[in-house]
């Protein structure tokens, strides 16, 4: 839910509203790392808001994994009435993806309110390897050198992923590709780059955290222990 910024604030226990307007004013507040101005309004769950340099959060935070199908955007709303991934996880609060996953991919999905760990899972600082099961058409023994080497994404080169052939045939095959970049759309383009076309492309793993044999639309809980893996990043 939209809030009027200095609420946020003081509900969170930062300051009174009064000397959160000061701190708006005076530039010391960001929102998704964008410095906020006085009547901006942001929500508590889904946007990151930074005082001074530091994240703040409120009330019970929820870590979920959800097993995203294809034909599902990850954004919380959508202009175009698309259906979206918000649409499968009910936990009684509003909650959001850890990164994406576009319309026609599927598989593994973090989701949560937890704004700070947001932030600091999906800063390009952080190189966590995420594992992808990619169903391709084309020839692969042409097309490995150029999946494995940097390919230019909006300017700037990616780094090089990790590729395994996991079943080859006449007209393409399986691939288990691992990157470790958020790149947008990186996998696709990477196999268009490679002459390959993408039939399906599934993630199964978020560094250690893995997909299993959950059913598509279907999510859980995190444990405490992939929580403390998590925050420890």
């Amino acid at each position: 839910m939209q809030e009027r910024l200095q609420k946020i604030m003081a509900s969170c226990g930062v300051c009174s509203r009064r000397a959160a307007e000061k701190l708006i004013i005076d530039g010391k507040v960001r929102v998704n790392g964008e410095v906020a101005y006085l009547g901006d309004k942001a929500d508590a769950d889904a946007d990151v808001i930074e005082v001074n340099g530091k994240v703040i959060s409120g009330g019970e935070r929820y870590y979920i994994m959800l097993n995203k199908p294809r034909g599902y955007i990850t954004t919380l709303d959508d202009e175009k009435d698309r259906k979206t991934v918000s649409e499968l996880v009910d936990v009684g609060t509003r909650v959001h993806p850890i990164g994406r996953l576009d319309y026609n991919s599927e598989g593994l999905l973090l989701m949560t309110n937890d704004g700070e760990l947001t932030y600091r899972l999906t800063h390009p600082s952080h190189e966590i390897p995420k594992g992808y099961i990619v169903t391709v058409r084309g020839h692969l023994e042409t097309a490995l050198t150029t999946l494995k080497s940097s390919i230019v994404i909006d300017g700037r080169e990616t780094k090089p992923a990790d590729v395994n052939v996991l079943r080859e045939n006449s007209d393409g095959g399986l691939l288990h590709i691992i990157i470790r970049e958020g790149r947008n759309r990186q996998i696709r383009r990477m196999c268009e780059a490679a002459d390959l076309k993408v039939l399906r492309l599934k993630r199964v793993t978020i560094g250690d955290l893995t997909l299993d044999k959950m059913p598509a639309g279907r999510w859980r809980h995190l444990t405490e222990s992939e929580v403390r893996y998590l925050k420890s990043l």
